[in-house]
């Protein structure tokens, strides 16, 4: 068969697809043996709040642009989402998923699998979107503390005489990628013992096509992948999955289960042919359409419209007072990817309140804007973390801790988004030694950094995934992930109610000694002024030996100076190259 979705442009493929379709009515001849019917199921993964087009995620006006008009000439069609959807940015966050609600319903969403992420909000709010929601939310591997299904466990779609079993699975690996009190009194079923069960409780009710929505994933840290179950479990003939932000180009064959996955945030937008001759599959395929290939493709208006009014809507609950700032909170670039600020400290702060950690780790990069003194919105909060990240507790050893911490310093003083703003414990950077071995008396609480100690760092998803250079803490044990970085800051100012963060001293820099300094006098022309005798006036420049590990920046910032000034004082043709040894005359202050 072929693959309608081949990598070709848009605005072809609308032709020939139309053409298609509108003559034959989805129904087809395969090898002149009889009449084939053929399913495609459209599924999205992963999109953590992204409902809104930008420049790398489609968004769902243009899924909508898409998915409509091929329904108008294809009524076999279905569309899945394999979860972590209600919950991310703040469009998500700001109505607890409901937003995200209302835009699924206009897409029309036949089913979902509910990921780690959207139990987010805790499990009752899930079950309030539950019935919210004009499709089936599905997982058959939840269970209550009374041995009850949290949802359905599957649902059966006849599509023009052809029926389709699917059935959820949800990631055991909620109970700690959420917060735990998220899904406490929760239990999360063995997924390959619940697809065997499904798929023979599905065969007995005759399902001609059996497909798991799952959030699973591939991840080889992950004990309970989707591959995992379809080795285990015969009968699944497609798995859409979800939760390690696969992509498949043309999905994962293993054994006779297609595997499929889009990646994340709407990048993709995946597609599923199911070719079904006399109630078997005779053929199957996946593909992607990605971010790229909807330039062609009109958003539906509808959904637009309503995306548009979601968001202006949320205006009213951007600009609520959520408390007071004593002080200006410090979060310019400038600041933050150099030096300790009293923003990066309240940020650190935030995150040992939420997850009892032992230390945080806050990336400079991750701060985008300051706040001013006085009232506090919502919206500023978001201004400052508009990415999404939630808080991720890691387990290091105190050797990671301090790789971590002279990876993260390594530029100073120039500016770094990696710079390492921390809570719970404390720095210094000495100058006078090389890099990758000049961060020194680290205390953790107070106590000696032990190397050989297990610590639990606080820190977001981007650097616990090795964001920013951070290996050392993608290594380590994953112990939690938990709420937003602007839910988690809101949250904590509205429970604070006022806030004054300090400089505290947890970042500290010890200078070069000298080694030689020179002192040049200058002596000024002596003028005679009505008569009296003026007496030399000497100002002193200094003369500043280069040593290893240093930059013209670096001396400039220590002699309260700049380095264009260094640069046509010393006639230095090259800013970037000085020499140890090398003699900068620093001009009289």
């Amino acid at each position: 068969m072929v693959n309608v979705f081949s990598r070709k442009k848009i605005a072809i493929f609308f032709v020939v697809l139309t053409l298609i379709i509108s003559s034959l009515g989805g129904i087809f001849t395969y090898a002149n043996e009889g009449v084939v019917t053929k399913i495609t199921i459209f599924h999205t993964n992963d999109l953590h709040g992204r409902i809104q087009e930008s420049s790398s995620e489609i968004g769902y006006a243009k899924i909508a642009g898409l998915v409509n008009n091929f329904r108008q000439n294809n009524p076999n069609t279905l569309l899945l989402d394999a979860g972590d959807t209600f919950h991310g940015l703040s469009i998500a966050t700001l109505e607890k998923g409901e937003s995200v609600i209302k835009a699924m319903n206009a897409l029309k969403y036949d089913a979902m699998v509910p990921g780690n992420h959207d139990f987010n909000y805790g499990y009752e709010r899930l079950l309030e979107l539950k019935e919210m929601s004009n499709f089936p939310l599905i997982s058959a591997n939840i269970k209550t503390e009374k041995g009850e299904n949290l949802l359905d466990k599957y649902i059966i779609k006849e599509i023009d005489g052809v029926k389709v079993g699917i059935f959820g699975l949800s990631t055991p690996e909620t109970t700690y990628k959420t917060n735990p009190k998220n899904v406490e009194g929760l239990v999360f079923e063995d997924p390959s013992e619940i697809a065997a069960k499904m798929v023979e409780k599905l065969r007995e009710e005759k399902a001609d096509v059996i497909i798991a929505l799952g959030h699973l994933g591939i991840d080889e840290e992950s004990v309970d992948t989707s591959i995992k179950v379809v080795e285990e479990v015969k009968g699944i003939d497609i798995f859409i999955d979800g939760h390690s932000h696969s992509t498949f180009e043309e999905g994962l064959l293993v054994g006779d289960t297609l595997i499929a996955s889009t990646g994340d945030y709407g990048k993709n937008i995946g597609v599923v042919e199911i070719s079904i001759l006399e109630g078997k599959i005779v053929d199957k395929s996946a593909s992607l359409v990605s971010k790229k290939d909807f330039e062609e493709v009109a958003p539906e208006e509808e959904v637009q419209n309503l995306i548009e009014s979601i968001a202006e809507g949320q205006n009213e609950i951007l600009s609520e007072v959520i408390g007071e700032a004593k002080v200006r909170l410090d979060g310019e670039r400038e600041l933050a990817r150099v030096k300790e600020t009293n923003l990066g400290n309240l940020v650190g702060d935030i995150f040992l309140h939420w997850t009892d950690a032992d230390i945080a780790l806050v990336n400079g990069g991750g701060i985008r804007a300051s706040i001013e003194a006085g009232n506090i919105t919502t919206g500023d909060v978001v201004t400052v973390f508009p990415f999404g990240n939630t808080l991720v507790v890691k387990k290091l050893d105190g050797a990671a801790i301090k790789a971590a911490l002279e990876h993260g310093t390594k530029s100073y003083p120039e500016l770094a988004g990696g710079f390492p703003h921390v809570a719970g414990m404390k720095y210094a950077i000495d100058l006078s030694k090389p890099v990758g071995d000049r961060v020194v008396d680290i205390t953790v609480n107070g106590d000696p950094l032990d190397l050989n100690k297990k610590y639990t760092m606080a820190t977001n998803d981007f650097i616990a995934a090795g964001g920013d250079g951070y290996t050392m803490i993608a290594a380590g044990e994953l112990v939690k992930e938990m709420m937003t970085m602007d839910e988690a800051v809101v949250n904590y100012i509205k429970e604070k109610k006022v806030i004054e963060p300090k400089l505290e001293g947890r970042i500290l820099v010890k200078e070069v000694e000298e080694q030689k300094e020179e002192q040049v006098e200058v002596v000024e022309e002596v003028k005679e002024v009505k008569e009296e005798v003026v007496k030399p006036v000497v100002k002193e420049s200094i003369v500043y030996i280069v040593k290893p590990g240093d930059w013209l920046s670096k001396i400039a910032i220590k002699y309260n100076t700049t380095w264009q000034e260094l640069q046509k004082i010393n006639n230095i043709k090259n800013a970037d190259l000085i020499f140890p040894g090398q003699k900068i005359i620093i001009p009289a202050s």
